[in-house]
This record gives structure tokens, C-alpha cells and sequence, in this order.
């Protein structure tokens, strides 16, 4: 069985599709496809079926990463499907604690930048949606940095099943 990860933002067209696909990219150069599956959504449902914002698309591309995606919304019963479900920002990680249907579902949600050391205490990646390129820029960075962390403590989650 795989051990199943979902980013999320607010609205799934910026900042979690940005972290599923820097995320899946590194499960992929750890040769743990098959054992490690990404997702994202958003808290809220206003892009549901949308791609993501093109200069999200963009950036990802700029950076060899790929760009498909289609806005969906989190919903409660996805916590029974998901082992770690990454929120982008506090508003985010307490919308879905209080979304979560039991307490061992809400210990599932915790802060992408909580992975990177060197982000302090701030642990937001921000909303790029307002800004500009620079911002999306910015918050793809704060991905890729947290990004190694969060592979490795999911290693260790599946350490036995890669041999």
C-alpha cells in the first residue's frame, strides 16, 4: 500500500499544485514511484476543475517540472485515504484540522515549511495569486526547500517496502 500525500492551499491553482509536482518530481529522482503517491487540493472549491494559474504553470515549467494540473477541493472523507496531508499555510492547516473527522485525521496535517530548517518560524509559503512572477518564484523555492525534508521523513515511513 502506498503512503499517500496531499498538498494543500486555498483555492488548488498556485501553491499546492506548485508543491505536488516539485514533490513528485523528487519521489520520482528517489526511485520511489509506486511507493509514495502526491496529490493536491484546495480548502475551498471556488477553481474546482480548473487548470493552474498560468504563471504558476509557468515557473514549473521554467524549471523542468511539469505544469498539468486540474483544481479540486479537499473533502473530509479524503483524511481515511491520505497519511500526510501538507498544508501551504496556518490558515490552511487549522481549516483542515477542523475539517478533520477524528483527532488521529487532524495529527495528519502539518506545514510544508515545518520540513525546511532554514525557515524559522515563519512557516507560511505566501500567496503568490496577488502578486507577481517574482512571488511565484519566491514560493517554488520555498517548495523545492522543503521538499527534501518531507522525502526524507516519508522515507522512514517506507523504508521496508523499497527492498
Amino acid at each position: 500500500m502506498p503512503y499517500r500525500v496531499c498538498f494543500v492551499c486555498t483555492g488548488n491553482i498556485c501553491r499546492s499544485p506548485m508543491a505536488e509536482s516539485v514533490f513528485r518530481a523528487r519521489v520520482g529522482e528517489a526511485g520511489l514511484d509506486g511507493l509514495i503517491e502526491v496529490d493536491s487540493a484546495g480548502t475551498d472549491g471556488w477553481h474546482e476543475g480548473d487548470g493552474a494559474d498560468p504563471r504558476t504553470v509557468a515557473v514549473l515549467e521554467a524549471e523542468g517540472y511539469p505544469g498539468d494540473h486540474t483544481a479540486r477541493r479537499f473533502r473530509a472523507s479524503w483524511f481515511a485515504g491520505r497519511d500526510l496531508v501538507i498544508a501551504l499555510d496556518t490558515g490552511h492547516l487549522r481549516a483542515l484540522r477542523r475539517l478533520a473527522p477524528t483527532p488521529g485525521d487532524a495529527a495528519k496535517v502539518r506545514l510544508l515549511r515545518s520540513y525546511d530548517p532554514a525557515a524559522g518560524l515563519d512557516l507560511d509559503v505566501p500567496d503568490p495569486y496577488y502578486g507577481h512572477m517574482d512571488d511565484f518564484v519566491e514560493c517554488l523555492e520555498m517548495v523545492e526547500s522543503a521538499s527534501s525534508g518531507l522525502l526524507a521523513e516519508i522515507c522512514e515511513h517506507v523504508k521496508g517496502q523499497a527492498a
